[in-house]
């Protein structure tokens, strides 16, 4: 029989068969599926003109046995499938991310059916790469929600392109510093920087006494920062300086602390030291989301968390004599601390095998390469599903209703912040408000007059106009075409 000369668009149609075979394949399964591939296989080559039983021994030969195409095709899928992992069911990148293993800020938006948490903060001890606690929930109808805003957290807001005034709707599972110290900073330089027209918003738990409570937290914090307010009234303030307090009442275990345009937050007690601390669950689209807190493993979690997708506890290591030897430390110490108020790694693994959620996963702990693989071992003598640490920070989870991944976060040393955004309607406008205070009004005319004079540091022939005062003590509108593009807020995807 004559054999055909390599031809190279007959190559080409049996490539693309191959690839044909990869995508459709996974629409059929068993038998049929075997059967389907060597006769699509079968008649395109047929079609193409190319002799099945042709010889090999010319090195330009290509494959062209449908039994070796339909195992090229099929190879590897164990179960029908393209997964050979034991706990990856439904586990898997989304088609519109830009890398499956990196998540680089502003490069991705947050699609109409998801939900994107960000790990903001990652640890009860503050050092590079690891913040105070902070979990970031983005939801597809253009919401977010922050739970628990650690010291440092907030620099990894600002890395990742949130403004300085969209970042509210604060959370807080209890008062403990280590989860409420970023929460000065944006209250002062959130409303310096276009948190102009609304309040910040902080949810909280009330305590056993009035002064153990959120509401009075944030009224002996304004106190503090008494000095820094009235400084700050030079510049447009508006609405900056209001906070605007839900405090619920701790023991109302299951109680809606959150209800609007279809997104739903519940509380319940968690035990860790003092009377106060609370878990949450965040329910949107069919989907939920549980953040736990401090604690000890606590049954109210499993009823509140049933049936939750994506499940995040603190999580601490059962390695005291290590962990003491590594930081320099008392095993008494970690052994009394985690026993009065955390929640050990085996005690979490218990929680996820008795709540079941598609993605489980331990937060607010100190990331050593020394006691990560010991985690997941005592994770995993009750848990054999899905399971990643949400440390370092800037861990990131996306969900959908049929799939989750998670991914690693990449920030630059050091990024620019975005501008504030405001939301202005086509044909709109933006309202800047005026100052409440001048120079004159807050400072000595004897220290104004000591200043020393531009003329004696401007080189010649350089002289800005200075901006001594802000320049009307009226508000300002800027119609919606002189706001610059870069403050004007998106529409969601």
């Amino acid at each position: 029989m004559q054999k055909r000369p390599f031809d190279l668009r007959t190559a080409a149609i049996t490539a693309g068969t191959i690839l044909a075979l990869f995508g459709a394949f996974t629409l059929v399964k068993g038998p049929v599926r075997n059967a389907l591939v060597m006769k699509v296989a079968a008649a395109k080559i047929h079609k193409s003109g190319v002799d099945r039983a042709a010889p090999a021994s010319d090195p330009t030969d290509y494959e062209t046995n449908p039994d070796v195409l339909a195992r090229i095709a099929t190879a590897g899928q164990p179960l029908g499938r393209w997964k050979e992992g034991l706990t990856f069911d439904g586990v898997e990148p989304m088609p519109w991310m830009k890398s499956a293993v990196n998540w680089y800020p502003r490069t991705e938006t947050v699609h109409p059916d998801e939900m994107r948490v960000t790990f903001m903060g990652s640890s009860p001890l503050i050092r590079p790469g690891q913040m105070g606690t902070s979990i970031y929930v983005e939801l597809g109808d253009g919401k977010s929600f922050i739970f628990d805003f650690g010291p440092g957290s907030v620099g990894n807001y600002l890395a990742a392109g949130v403004p300085l005034n969209r970042v509210n709707d604060i959370f807080l599972t209890h008062l403990h510093w280590d989860h409420v110290g970023s929460i000065p900073y944006i209250y002062t330089f959130g409303a310096w920087g276009g948190r102009w027209h609304e309040p910040l918003r902080i949810t909280g738990p009330s305590g056993d006494r009035p002064e153990l409570g959120t509401r009075y937290m944030m009224d002996e914090m304004k106190k503090m920062l008494t000095w820094h307010r009235e400084s700050f009234d030079l510049s447009p303030i508006g609405q900056g300086w209001d906070i605007k307090v839900n405090e619920f009442d701790y023991k109302d275990d299951g109680g809606i602390v959150y209800d609007q345009d279809g997104v739903v937050i519940r509380h319940w007690r968690q035990s860790h030291t003092e009377n106060g601390a609370s878990a949450y669950r965040l329910d949107w689209n069919g989907m939920s989301m549980v953040f736990t807190g401090d604690g000890r493993p606590n049954g109210l979690t499993l009823k509140y968390a049933k049936g939750a997708d994506l499940l995040i506890t603190e999580i601490q290591p059962e390695i005291m004599s290590i962990s003491a030897k590594a930081l320099g430390a008392m095993p008494l110490i970690a052994r009394a601390t985690m026993d009065m108020a955390h929640n050990p790694a085996y005690a979490a693994g218990y929680l996820y095998n008795k709540v079941r959620p598609r993605m489980a996963m331990g937060t607010h702990v100190l990331y050593d390469t020394y006691s990560e693989a010991e985690m997941y071992a005592q994770v995993r003598t009750h848990w054999k599903g899905p399971f990643r640490l949400g440390a370092p920070d800037m861990v990131v989870v996306n969900m959908t209703r049929d799939k989750v991944w998670v991914r690693d976060g990449v920030l630059p040393r050091y990024p620019s912040i975005s501008p504030p955004q405001f939301d202005i309607p086509k044909g709109g406008g933006l309202v800047v408000p005026a100052p409440r205070r001048t120079r004159a009004q807050i400072q000595q005319a004897s220290i104004r007059a000591a200043e020393i004079r531009p003329d004696q540091y401007y080189p010649l022939g350089y002289r800005p106009r200075l901006l001594e005062d802000w320049p009307t003590g009226k508000p300002v509108y800027l119609p919606e075409a002189m706001v610059p593009a870069p403050m004007k807020r998106l529409p969601p995807h």
